[in-house]
């Protein structure tokens, strides 16, 4: 295909990117972890941590994962927020030869029932905050091993014991819980495994780029999130591709090795994932924020040393620029700022270049494509409004239903074929045939058009997708959820736009109960559905409108709200 948006590529950033350099994703951890030893890779709560230290802690956890029997290719779960252990426990999985499944630390019974099973996950590196939630469910799953973290495990021996102490005991963060050691389970903690693995080695596993990297769930048109698989391959080509295309924005610094990253978008999430692995090649270090709500500490976090890579998504920036310090921030050092995750505002973008001077850079990406798919040039100096150009070795089309490709300037489907999509969906022959077409492309779900100059905008949904805060939501999952609250006869639910959220939830509801309150509705959302996918606004109707085969018109309700 002619590959027109080439000739508005910045200077010096190659049109395709090599792969192939490394035998496996675990082959770039080994190559970087030697090459930047000394270097700093990350600090949290002023606790800094080397490359050196994290590629032995990384070898302890990892051989002490191999000591528990687990077969090659295991799939071992996630579930942390922003801190040290998170990088640890990522490297040492794929250095161990598991399969990495990122699980969302405030998920519900539920929802984590739901990716434990269908993961078929063995093992779970865990916080002890969300340990109580593990309980509900643990006896319904795969599990046989847990790792259990707590907040100062990596903070240092005085520092970390007292955080430790603070969030249990003071800010009574660590619901009680009781995990059941039936059935062989073991429950060990995550310095004890630390401590033992530092005693044993770490057995060579082969790897090739075609093995399973991780396993990342997004949101299901079933009603349930499906795993995408993203191999060796698909994650190194998405490290490379992201290096190829922010390196004109980063030239200047020199040493990539003083590049600070501001982590504030969770770990768990595809766009901060591949941002992490990014750092990790090239010897830069990242600035872990544990808990971005707290606008007074992030604040204080980005007043403390120069920043040069802010990634965000649109609600992030719009909070910083209302706290009353945003003004306090020297943003002098800051290269990129790079919204994705949710579509940015020109408002917000406008308001931002102001108070900062740096041009917002959008981008597009799903979980199924690495986080990598269009990005709008990082040399640009106003905000373009569109989602840009496909990176290096990225193919986009724009396509009928029949799989056609439509010309330029025509709206269709936004399909993508490149390196980094992945091979499917996990034990989902079916959903993996629909998503693909006949030369090879991934089917989006986004409607959009590509000008003649090869940059892609995004007019519409062809799913019914919601997107609240950069965060993926299906109506089926939130349908088949609030289906089953008593006094509910039938519902539907719709993204409408939100200022702060880009889009919110509303739900429609017929019931049968006229003693069925918003109040009660929003209650059982609360105990089954993480805080993301909560609807903002409920609504009663005696009924709901229908096509002539009873499918409920989600649309008319989107345009009579």
């Amino acid at each position: 295909m002619d590959r027109i948006w080439l000739k508005n590529y910045p200077a010096g950033v190659p049109h395709d990117i090599d792969a192939d350099q490394y035998s496996s994703l675990t082959d770039l951890l080994k190559t970087a972890f030697e090459q930047h030893g000394e270097s700093p890779f990350s600090v949290c709560m002023n606790r800094w941590m080397s490359y050196r230290e994290l590629d032995q802690l990384s070898t302890a956890l990892g051989a002490w994962l191999q000591s528990q029997g687990l077969q090659p290719g295991s799939r071992v779960a996630i579930m942390l927020p922003n801190v040290p252990q998170f990088a640890v426990s990522m490297a040492a999985i794929l250095r161990a030869g598991y399969t990495c499944v990122n699980v969302n630390p405030l998920y519900t019974a539920r929802e984590l029932s739901h990716q434990l099973k269908d993961s078929g996950a063995s093992a779970i590196v865990i916080l002890e905050n969300f340990a109580s939630t593990l309980q509900e469910v643990i006896d319904q799953t795969d599990i046989e091993h847990v790792v259990l973290a707590s907040i100062g495990d990596l903070l240092g021996p005085i520092y970390g014991r007292w955080m430790t102490f603070a969030v249990r005991h003071l800010a009574k963060m660590v619901p009680e819980f009781e995990l059941p050691l039936s059935n062989g389970r073991t429950v060990t903690s995550f310095k004890k495994a630390i401590s033992v693995g530092s005693r044993m080695s770490l057995k060579p596993c082969t790897q090739t780029l075609d093995d399973i990297a991780f396993l990342q769930y997004t949101g299901g048109t079933t009603g349930l999130s499906k795993g995408a698989i993203l191999t060796h391959r698909n994650v190194v080509a998405s490290i490379l591709q992201a290096e190829a295309w922010f390196s004109p924005a980063l030239k200047d610094i020199g040493d990539l090795r003083n590049v600070n990253s501001i982590a504030a978008l969770p770990l768990y999430h595809i766009f901060a994932l591949t941002l992490c692995l990014l750092a990790i090649r090239q010897g830069s270090h990242m600035t872990l924020v544990p808990n971005p709500r707290d606008f007074d500490k992030f604040i204080e976090v980005l007043k403390q040393r120069p920043f040069h890579m802010l990634p965000g998504v649109n609600t992030l920036f719009n909070a910083l620029m209302q706290h009353p310090m945003f003004k306090t921030i020297d943003f002098s050092t800051l290269k990129l700022t790079q919204a994705g995750g949710m579509a940015a505002s020109e408002g917000t973008a406008r308001h931002w270049h102001a108070a900062t001077g740096s041009t917002m850079i959008e981008g597009w990406g799903m979980s199924e494509t690495c986080a990598i798919g269009t990005n709008n040039p990082v040399t640009h100096t106003h905000f373009s409004g569109n989602i840009g150009l496909p990176l290096p070795s990225i193919d986009i089309a724009i396509k009928d239903d029949a799989g056609n490709n439509l010309p330029l300037n025509s709206s269709g489907e936004i399909c993508i074929r490149g390196p980094n999509v992945m091979t499917g969906y996990f034990q989902q022959a079916d959903e993996t045939d629909k998503t693909f077409t006949s030369d090879g492309f991934m089917r989006t779900g986004d409607v959009g058009f590509m000008d003649d100059q090869g940059f892609t905008r995004i007019v519409d949904r062809k799913k019914d997708m919601i997107i609240v805060s950069g965060f993926n939501v299906f109506p089926n999952e939130l349908e088949n959820v609030i289906s089953t609250c008593p006094g509910v006869v039938e519902c539907a639910a719709v993204g409408i736009p939100d200022t702060m959220q880009g889009e919110a939830i509303k739900v429609f509801v017929v019931r049968n109960d006229p003693l069925l309150t918003e109040e009660a509705i929003a209650r059982f959302c609360h105990e089954t559905l993480t805080g993301y996918k909560r609807p903002k606004y409920i609504e009663f109707r005696e009924e709901l409108p229908k096509t002539n085969v009873g499918k409920i018109l989600r649309r008319e309700l989107r345009n009579h709200t």
